[in-house]
């Protein structure tokens, strides 16, 4: 692999994510006819705080309008326990099932526009997790596939994510093997951080799409895009310092 790297942008951000695997189905009516009906039960002030976390992230440099408008329109507060509503719109990472959490939002968001996602571009998501970054790249009209796995994760992010009026289709399975089925895939990304690439994944890519990766150990990551040049030609560049949870291999049922 040839790897060309730009100096790194130093973001100093704690995120912790897990793994799942889902595709965004396309049927915008009955999706916006579900969204419909989650708006009229949400309290005005939580979607008010969408809107707020929106804004907060773009002072904090977000500027991709596309991932700042899809995340003032997911209720953050239905991917997490109801006992922690009230720090739903905050920029933290939050406890989830299975010892896991909801990434930060500013990680998702960073995320997310280092993807430069355009609609309809096939992306794969390794680690579902709540279904918080599966919901977002729904948003952005990307067709979302995302692999989790631990079982019960990938059962509650497809219910939540249906509820809210998302279609993705949901697997349930060793992030680390991918998808291979329905490859190659537009874009990559990585909830969780592997010590080195997976090279399964990278043979997913397809010529001219790219990998969004927290690479690294333990003691921190950096935010690594990798881009596909040719067959067997990549090209790395490194885009600030994370801390996530470790990618394991296999699943848990």
């Amino acid at each position: 692999m040839r790897r060309g790297k730009q100096p790194p942008i130093p973001v100093f951000i704690i995120a912790l994510c897990c793994a799942g695997l889902i595709t965004c189905a396309s049927n915008s009516t009955k999706k916006q006819h579900k969204k419909t009906e989650i708006h009229m039960t949400d309290p005005p002030r939580q979607n008010d705080e969408a809107q707020k976390l929106a804004r907060e992230l773009k002072r904090k440099g977000i500027s991709d309008e596309r991932v700042l408008t899809a995340i003032g329109n997911i209720p953050r507060h239905s991917f997490i326990d109801e006992q922690l509503s009230a720090y739903a719109y905050q920029d933290r990472p939050l406890p989830i099932e299975s010892g896991q959490t909801i990434s930060q939002p500013f990680t998702v968001a960073w995320q997310t526009e280092l993807l430069q996602l355009k609609p309809g571009e096939k992306v794969l998501e390794i680690g579902t997790g709540s279904g918080y970054q599966a919901a977002v790249l729904c948003e952005m009209e990307a067709e979302v596939y995302s692999i989790e796995r631990y079982y019960n994760l990938y059962q509650t992010a497809k219910e939540t994510l249906n509820k809210l009026g998302y279609y993705p289709n949901l697997f349930f399975g060793d992030g680390f093997e991918g998808l291979p089925e329905h490859a190659p895939f537009d874009k990559i990304l990585i909830t969780a951080a592997p010590e080195k690439i997976p090279e399964k994944l990278l043979q997913q890519l397809r010529v001219g799409g790219w990998m969004v990766v927290p690479l690294g150990g333990r003691t921190g990551q950096k935010m690594t895009v990798i881009r596909r040049i040719s067959d067997n030609e990549f090209k790395e560049s490194e885009h600030g310092d994370f801390i996530f949870v470790p990618m394991q291999k296999g699943t848990s049922e």
